[in-house]
């Protein structure tokens, strides 16, 4: 991983958290998963995933969705 994705994960992960989100990053270590380098947005009140479905999203479209993000 590039040291911009770590520091774009962190910021990610961060932002999430304060909005009451876990981000879950896929564990699989083998570059043909489909999973592979896939990312969840998980509601941690409820842990009920409101984000990424079966296979996940990358990186960008979590950001994109919490900068979006308003309470209701």
């Amino acid at each position: 991983m590039a040291r911009s994705n770590i520091v774009q994960e962190n910021r990610v992960r961060r932002t999430a958290t304060r909005r009451g989100f876990i981000l879950r990053r896929s564990r699989r270590r083998d570059p043909q998963a489909v999973d592979y380098g896939r990312y969840w947005l998980i509601e941690a009140s409820r842990n009920v995933g409101v984000l990424g479905g079966q296979w996940g999203v990358e990186l960008d479209d979590v950001e994109a969705w919490l900068n979006s993000y308003e309470r209701k």
